[in-house]
């Protein structure tokens, strides 16, 4: 069969095609309605069927990641139990408003039985921090190298918190405060600083 027994084929004798040709017209009428179906039914829903899969990989890593968190429920529960237990212990070693001047007196008496002279102890104006008051006290005592490791010891081993800052010591001839003999006496300037808790209506 040429090219010009093709053109010559009517659609209305379809049956008296040759078979061979009918059997490529089917073909292609196959293909064309499958290619119809495909682009306007099954893409669509190809596409939906990919983001549902997405949304179901979503889905279950969430579902996961709060089955962990069940899962460690209650480990969260002590764990938050223990810190409330352990912030509660940090501000009990805040003095209140009524419990500062007492340890004012620890600090000094803590200086003193380290063997210090004090020159200066001038507590200075109270900061307001976020939830703590900080009160900076200004000291220079005198003393020993050694009398001012057991003073900064003994400030360490109190029961509230109370830390020291901006240390300056110094020697009336030695080259150095470490190599000061032992019984030389030094001055120590530093600023100790003390914390009280501030309630909520006092913070606001």
């Amino acid at each position: 069969m040429d090219l010009n027994e093709l053109n010559q084929l009517d659609l209305n004798s379809f049956g008296e095609w040759p078979t061979p040709v009918k059997a490529v017209a089917i073909l292609l009428a196959c293909l064309a309605v499958g290619g119809l179906t495909y682009y306007l039914d099954t893409k669509d829903q190809r596409d939906r069927l990919a983001r549902e899969q997405t949304s179901e990989q979503e889905l279950r890593s969430t579902l996961e990641v709060k089955q962990q968190k069940a899962a460690n429920l209650e480990a969260y529960r002590n764990q938050l139990a223990e810190m409330k237990e352990s912030f509660g212990a940090m501000l009990r070693q805040l003095p209140n408003r009524t419990e500062v001047a007492s340890l004012l007196v620890d600090v000094s008496q803590t200086g003193l039985a380290n063997g210090l002279e004090f020159e200066l102890f001038q507590p200075e104006s109270e900061l307001g921090k976020d939830f703590y008051a900080e009160l900076p006290i200004r000291i220079k005592v005198n003393g020993t190298y050694h009398d001012f490791g057991r003073f900064i010891s003994g400030l360490a081993a109190l029961p509230r918190i109370v830390t020291i800052h901006d240390v300056q010591i110094v020697g009336a001839g030695s080259k150095s405060p470490t190599q000061a003999p032992a019984d030389e006496k030094l001055a120590l300037q530093a600023t100790v600083k003390t914390y009280r808790y501030l309630d909520e209506e006092t913070a606001q």
